[in-house]
């Protein structure tokens, strides 16, 4: 006791007279305005669920972890959220390592009924078996800098930490479908809390009778007779107050400090849920595997880092459309080529064919060997078409000689053969046969006749 004392760091009356003295004058010892806040900076680690708080001199470290285990009889739907403070006598002489003082206790509670009270974390997303197995959320706050106001970082860095957390997904398998399987980062993405609201807390200082300063430091907590801290989120929803020292309060200056206190939820609202999606957008290009070293990034200039590599990856995706295309188009035109080839190959063919055809009924008529003449008479009688009067036997025997001694023209023109063709089929019809040769019997008497009258 003697020990601490001695290190308790006491304020001299000329200091006090002077901080009383300048806030009267609405000026603050570090030049701020009675109700402004001190630079608030917000830093994560690489781990999830660690962050770093500095507000002015204040320095606070937090980490929050999770473990499986039994829920409450009384609860069994629901996980467990728990806050744990450590003061460091490297943050101020006062404070004794070991056993947990008064004002970390209190600062631990502040923090909880703010968290738990509000329900700002949904426990029963933490529920895993029924009754069995619940998560259990650990808040872990590490004061390492007393600058004053240590209530207000110290909620800053659990809301950031608790916003970036992530607990490791897990299945039920086994034979009775009740064993829990545990899944590594590797394998499964973790899962994120989920949180409705962020509880803000913002401190005021009371000082002599009507003084009240927003965010006091070390100093002005040591002049302070009271203070009070209000928890309220950035609908304006008050979570909770806690009232602390001797000073008394009226109730006009107690709604005053809630319309100033839901000012200043807002505004760190949003700085905290700036920083949060930035740490995210970081997380998830660090989670991108580069194939290139031309994705390569400079790790100096977070901001600039994902519109760099959105840009590479939207150059990478547009080379593959265009290459994609112009494959599509080759194939295409190699279908097309080989076609059109195909198409020509007949067209030559075709061509050849006609080129050998000589126009003579031995390449098409079926019916120049091995044709009947009587069955032929007979169908041709039935039908009632006039039969011509040819030996068709010697007229086969005749073609099959002509076709034979004839020789196909390979360098004739389609429509040249075809008239060709056609004067030959003429010729061959106007032909006479050896019966046509033989002279009738009336020109004979009329050729001796004329003899005879010569004589």
């Amino acid at each position: 006791m003697e020990q601490r004392l001695g290190n308790t760091w006491r304020m001299t009356v000329n200091e006090k007279k002077f901080i009383e003295s300048a806030l009267e004058s609405e000026l603050r010892i570090d030049g701020r305005r009675p109700f402004d806040y001190r630079t608030l900076t917000i830093k994560f680690a690489r781990e999830d669920g660690s962050s770093e708080v500095q507000l002015g001199q204040t320095h606070v470290m937090s980490f929050v972890t999770s473990q499986l285990v039994q829920p409450y009889r009384d609860r069994p739907n629901e996980g467990t959220l728990s806050v744990f403070t450590e003061f460091s006598p490297m943050a101020d002489p006062s404070f004794e390592a070991g056993r947990p003082s008064e004002s970390a206790v209190e600062l631990g509670r502040i923090i909880d009924r703010g968290l738990r009270e509000s329900r700002a974390v949904d426990t029963e997303s933490l529920c895993v078996v029924s009754g069995k197995w619940v998560w259990s959320i650990r808040l872990d706050l590490h004061i390492l800098d007393n600058g004053g106001n240590l209530v207000d970082a110290a909620n800053i860095a659990a809301l950031a930490a608790l916003l970036t957390f992530r607990r490791p997904e897990c299945t039920l398998g086994g034979d009775d479908g009740q064993e829990v399987i545990l899944h590594p980062p590797e394998v499964r993405e973790p899962l994120p809390l989920i949180i409705h609201h962020l509880p803000i807390a913002v401190t005021f200082a009371f000082i002599g009778e009507e003084l009240m300063v927003i965010d006091p430091t070390h100093h002005e907590e040591a002049v302070m007779g009271g203070r009070m801290s209000v928890t309220l989120n950035a609908n304006g929803d008050v979570c909770a107050i806690q009232k602390a020292g001797g000073h008394g309060v009226m109730q006009g200056v107690v709604m005053q400090c809630l319309r100033i206190a839901s000012v200043k939820a807002g505004d760190i609202t949003s700085k905290i849920k700036t920083v949060v999606e930035s740490y995210k957008t970081e997380r998830a290009l660090r989670m991108v595997k580069r194939h290139a070293p031309s994705n390569a990034v400079d790790v100096n200039e977070p901001d600039q880092k994902s519109s760099v590599f959105l840009f590479h990856l939207i150059n990478d995706k547009a080379k593959q459309i265009l290459e994609g295309q112009k494959l599509k188009s080759e194939e295409c035109s190699v279908s097309q080529s080989d076609d059109m080839d195909v198409e020509q190959d007949r067209i030559n063919k075709r061509s050849k064919k006609n080129r050998s055809f000589t126009g003579g009924p031995s390449s098409w008529d079926p019916y120049s060997e091995g044709v009947n003449t009587d069955e032929l008479e007979a169908t041709l009688a039935s039908r009632g078409s006039v039969a011509v009067p040819m030996n068709l036997d010697n007229l086969g025997d005749n073609i099959r000689d002509e076709t034979k001694s004839d020789e196909p023209l390979s360098d004739v023109n389609p429509l040249s053969s075809s008239t060709d063709t056609a004067g030959k089929e003429m010729s061959i019809s106007r032909e006479k046969t050896l019966q046509d040769a033989v002279k009738p019997k009336n020109k004979r008497k009329k050729k001796k006749s004329s003899k005879i009258a010569a004589v």
